[in-house]
């Protein structure tokens, strides 16, 4: 957690840094200006995007498949959603990478490949019910079975 409580910290102070610079080299309208107009741009991008991975995870499932791929892609535009609104431009700048289909994917991947590693490692060093291949007997032998 003291990641997340940094972070709570740390971005809006660095937004508002560069909202501040910006605003004194463009002028304070035109900063705000552009603030909403990425908002709305953004959210007009994350209504499409998300009717996409709708119509994907429809199909999928009419094929009577689990559509995995595409309930993460909507979280993941959830979270560009969230970024998108809030003001700032680094913010937004994040929010409209995480559109991009392939970045889109490419992020979910990675995320799902760190959890999965994670959780094979976990689940090799703390299962109580797997013995350690140290600590394996094998028992060799043949098998015939008499009427």
């Amino acid at each position: 957690m003291p990641i997340l409580f940094i972070l709570l910290i740390a971005v809006p102070l660095i937004e508002l840094y560069f909202l501040i610079q910006i605003g004194s080299v463009i002028g304070g309208f035109t900063t705000i200006l552009l603030t909403i107009l990425t908002a709305l741009l953004g959210s007009w991008l994350i209504r499409q995007q998300g009717m996409i991975t709708f119509i994907k995870a429809q199909k999928n499932l009419q094929m009577g498949q689990l559509p995995a791929m595409e309930m993460l892609e909507g979280l993941v535009l959830l979270i560009a959603g969230v970024m998108l609104l809030t003001p700032g431009f680094i913010t937004d700048t994040l929010g409209f990478l995480l559109l991009i289909p392939p970045l889109r994917q490419a992020f979910i991947l990675s995320i799902a490949n760190k959890f999965i590693i994670r959780q094979n490692i976990y689940t090799q060093t703390h299962n109580p019910y797997q013995r350690s291949s140290q600590h394996q007997d094998y028992i060799e032998g043949e098998y015939t079975k008499d009427d």
